[in-house]
């Protein structure tokens, strides 16, 4: 996970999460990854949302390699509410703390948050140098850039999970704050890409472009997986089925906690909706209208993301701790 050169393609991100997703289970038990991508990836490695966020941000912005970054979605939502893994499952990704230390976090699952150093996080600036054969303010510019991909690599770093949460509200609350530094990384990002795009002549503008197909073409070689508008839809389902049968035999609802779960039902079917509707169209050709979309993503799955942890708080505050216990054992259940 130190090798940015791997890290670059989203095929083996995506072996490298898969891994490390079921990696958790005590005594090597196989789990069932119903949570898992449809690029073979998954969005919740233990307490972790999205690995290797920053990599698939600029992956697609820079590269136009779509996998990673348009495999997330709804079904990461649904997870997060329903979430996978128990306590045993989870002890592994963090590590304990120790008496008289002072607890850091991190663990295995540190590298996944997000890495800083310039070899993984920071953009290819002398393969783009080489490619465009840039003017002195040009190499200016693309070194302002440069370091912006590392300040924003550091922001999404920053939000790694420092322990581990067991219930549904707190997992929402993790994977908003996990969106939240990503759409701050975008906004980082931003600026300097436009004014180094904007200093470009017509000519070089194309080698960029070219380089990055070229890039997308080597990636496509090691990674049979589908184009990006058929894996932003696969990915968003129109919604996602719910156990209430399980949910009802479990907790055995009174009638204002069945109306409180209709509510966070409804809710989470319009944000599948709103997800899927978001997907973007695979014919966008330059960086600087390629982080747009990202961001414009991103902003949609923040706002799912918050409308539908107002309505799972407003469910859970109407369970007692038994019933609660109950709602959060559906999830390793389905796992085992």
């Amino acid at each position: 996970m130190r090798n940015g050169r791997l890290l670059s393609n989203p095929a083996a991100r995506a072996q490298i999460a898969a891994a490390a997703a079921l990696a958790g289970w005590q005594g090597g038990v196989a789990a069932n990854g119903w949570w898992q991508h449809r690029g073979g990836g998954y969005g919740w490695v233990g307490p972790l949302f999205w690995p290797f966020a920053y990599n698939d941000i600029y992956g697609y912005a820079i590269w136009g390699d779509d996998v990673g970054f348009w495999g997330y979605g709804y079904p990461d939502i649904y997870a997060g509410i329903f979430g996978p893994y128990g306590y045993d499952d989870l002890r592994g990704y963090l590590p304990e703390r120790r008496a008289g230390r002072r607890y850091r976090g991190g663990g295995r699952i540190e590298q996944m948050c997000g890495n800083d150093s310039r070899s993984v996080a920071g953009l290819p600036v002398d393969q783009v140098a080489d490619a465009v054969q840039p003017t002195e303010a040009q190499l200016a510019a693309l070194g302002e850039l440069g370091n912006a991909s590392l300040t924003a690599a550091r922001t999404i770093q920053a939000a790694c999970p420092a322990q581990v949460v067991l219930t549904a509200p707190n997992r929402l609350a993790a994977m908003q704050q996990r969106i939240e530094a990503m759409v701050t990384a975008v906004g980082i990002v931003k600026p300097p890409l436009e004014k180094f795009y904007g200093l470009l002549d017509a000519e070089q503008k194309a080698r960029l472009n070219a380089l990055a197909e070229d890039q997308r073409k080597a990636s496509a070689a090691s990674d049979s997986s589908a184009p990006l508008a058929n894996t932003c839809a696969a990915a968003q389902p129109a919604a996602q089925e719910w156990p209430t049968g399980e949910i009802d035999a479990r907790l055995h609802l009174n009638d204002t906690q069945r109306a409180a779960l209709q509510v966070l039902q409804n809710t989470s079917a319009d944000a599948a909706q709103r997800l899927k509707a978001a997907c973007q169209a695979s014919d966008v050709m330059t960086p600087p209208a390629r982080l747009a979309s990202v961001s414009s993503r991103l902003d949609t799955m923040l706002q799912a993301v918050k409308d539908v942890r107002a309505a799972l708080e407003s469910f859970y505050a109407t369970l007692n701790d038994e019933q609660k216990a109950q709602f959060e054992a559906i999830g390793p259940k389905r796992s085992a």
